[in-house]
């Protein structure tokens, strides 16, 4: 299918322009003013709207395996809840089994990711060391893998030790990969968890207290301290503190290759929502936990001086009945919960309509600079000729509320419910084929991608 957009308030993370845009089968092939078309090309005119690149969530976990079961969203309807809020590629997780090797658990991740509808990658997680995990970590790379998760919490399950965190650092240096890291300081917080308990201080409350910001920032600067001394480049995921861009800026400042992502749920929710029933309080479970309206203002202010480059989601939903399972125990509530498609709304709605940001770096948070940080970039995360024809056409006129009723996620329950938006991915286009249009899905669709990143 040949495509023109025609007068299309053009944004990229550069420039605003007004042209139109010729797509012919995956590829853009043509940007300008005057761009001839025949009848059977497919017009979409797209005048008072802005034309903007597919967004890139750098941080799902669909059909992520846990104690309390599956997250409630598969690489099905993820995907299309990620659709419907303008994001036509995401990078999820292969965390493999005790002793797996991490190629074997890459193949059987990408085996359920085949229903996907957006395109797709992997940061692939090391949880344990052997002789061959170096090895493995090479092999990844000649896959198309060029990031590595590491935990430095849940140390009883996937967490690493310093130790083996200072060997997977030294063996992704080594192929010029990325470490992105979860940053949590494992040992003290497992310990303080307990504490409560065994105090009979059950309820959600004692989540967000047994994991206090102090510990994040510690864990953070330990992991710069580590990344500087293996030389390799990190990427901090979900920061929620301020404490901890303290340590993100020095290291920045200091030339270091540190990067940040935070995500909306730090930008536009604080704890207060820890204060109530059960059932008001577990659906904002999740680590690290949300923080004081202060640490809102400070990354917001991180984002505008480029200290914080990315928005990721860290979707991760359950359903109640999964999070009930920690009814007389926080430590047993299943952690996360969904946002995959609520992403460039609240950036729109409160960030650019706000002024905190401008329209192109709502464009380079959401899709532009995770592109270039993860090896996409410039087949995905820009509108130019010869990259993928990955196009979001944005009505930034209609208004809306965010509502469990009519979201597309898999979930009975919404963080954000209630929050007012204005703005809508109205028309999705994903490598030349339209996939939303007029804010429906199409029936007939293709299925996503494997990403393999440079």
């Amino acid at each position: 299918m040949n495509i023109i957009i025609q007068n299309a308030t053009l944004i990229t993370s550069t420039q605003i322009l007004t042209s139109n845009i010729r797509i012919e089968g995956e590829k853009i092939v043509e940007i300008g003013l005057h761009i001839p078309f025949s009848n059977t090309d497919t017009i979409i005119d797209a005048t008072g709207k802005y034309v903007i690149p597919g967004g890139i969530d750098p941080h799902v976990h669909l059909h992520l395996s846990t104690g309390a079961g599956y997250s409630s969203d598969d690489f099905y309807s993820g995907s299309v809840a990620a659709l419907y809020g303008g994001t036509t590629s995401i990078i999820d997780f292969v965390t493999p089994h005790k002793g797996q090797s991490l190629v074997e658990a890459l193949e059987d991740r990408k085996k359920e990711a085949e229903n996907a509808l957006s395109d797709y990658s992997f940061h692939v997680s090391p949880i344990d060391w052997h002789e061959n995990i170096e090895r493995e970590i090479s092999i990844c790379k000649e896959l198309g893998i060029t990031s590595f998760k590491v935990y430095l919490a849940y140390l009883q399950s996937i967490g690493l030790d310093s130790e083996v965190f200072a060997n997977v650092l030294k063996s992704v240096a080594k192929i010029g990969g990325m470490v992105t890291i979860h940053c949590e300081m494992g040992k003290e917080i497992d310990d303080l968890r307990d504490r409560y308990f065994t105090e009979n201080k059950t309820t959600p409350l004692y989540h967000p207290l047994s994991r206090p910001a102090k510990l994040e920032a510690d864990a953070v600067q330990m992991a710069i301290e580590m990344a500087a001394e293996a030389d390799c480049p990190i990427y901090i995921v979900h920061v929620s503190s301020s404490e901890s861009l303290l340590h993100i800026q020095k290291a920045q400042t200091n030339g270091q290759k540190v990067y940040g992502e935070t995500c909306p749920q730090y930008l536009l929710l604080d704890d207060s929502k820890y204060q109530g029933t059960f059932t008001q309080t577990a659906p904002f479970v999740m680590s690290p936990p949300l923080r004081k309206k202060s640490d809102q203002g400070a990354l917001w202010q991180a984002i505008q001086k480029g200290n914080i480059q990315t928005i990721g989601t860290d979707h991760c939903p359950f359903m109640m009945a999964q999070k009930e399972l920690g009814i007389d125990d926080f430590r047993k509530i299943a952690n996360g919960a969904g946002g995959i498609e609520h992403r460039l709304e609240l950036l729109f709605t409160y960030g650019v309509l706000e002024n905190k940001i401008t329209l192109s770096q709502w464009v380079n948070l959401c899709s532009t600079h995770a592109a270039k940080t993860f090896g996409m970039y410039p087949r995905k995360g820009n509108i130019e000729i010869g990259s993928d024809a990955d196009v979001v056409i944005w009505n930034p006129e209609i208004e809306r509320i965010i509502s469990v009723q009519t979201q597309h996620q898999n979930c009975d329950s919404n963080i954000f419910e209630g929050f007012q938006i204005k703005g809508l991915a109205e028309t999705v286009i994903r490598r030349g084929e339209i996939l939303i249009e007029k804010g429906i899905l199409n029936k007939s669709l293709s299925k996503g991608h494997f990403l393999v990143r440079k």
